[in-house]
């Protein structure tokens, strides 16, 4: 049995400041795409200011509930030495992204990824501005 590897990418917009796109349909187009049977699907977020999960992806969660604890945890409207050093205002967005984290693996088989029933990923953008974002889809398995 061969293994193969195959490096993709997904690119959105995102609005800032906690803000939560579920992107498990285009992890599941990847793999489709890739032709891949089984695996694992490593993804990985760029940027210093992001961060991936899976939640059940419904309104309280998304739009109140995470980033509430998020405002407990790291408000954006403190001081942080960070904003003085660089001149700008989003050291809150790193220290979510270091408490979140930037990485996942989900692995899959008959090409479709094994999540729960109410278990979707999701794309979480701390910073304060929207901005184009890409996370970097590795898919490890065989076609």
């Amino acid at each position: 049995m061969a293994i193969d590897l195959e490096t993709r990418h997904i690119e959105f917009s995102t609005k800032g400041r906690t803000h939560i796109i579920d992107i498990t349909d285009m992890v599941q187009n990847e793999i489709n795409e890739s032709g891949f049977t089984e695996g694992q699907a490593t993804l990985f977020a760029i940027g210093s200011t992001t961060g991936l999960s899976t939640i059940e992806f419904e309104p309280g969660l998304v739009h109140t509930d995470i980033a509430a604890m998020f405002n407990k945890l790291a408000p954006y409207d403190v001081p942080y030495v960070h904003n003085d050093t660089w001149g700008d205002d989003n050291g809150a967005s790193h220290i979510r992204s270091t408490l979140q984290g930037s990485s996942l693996v989900v692995p899959f088989v008959d090409s479709n990824l094994i999540l729960g029933t109410w278990q979707q990923i999701i794309f979480l953008d701390f910073d304060t501005r929207a901005r184009s974002r890409k996370v970097v889809v590795q898919i490890l398995g065989k076609r």
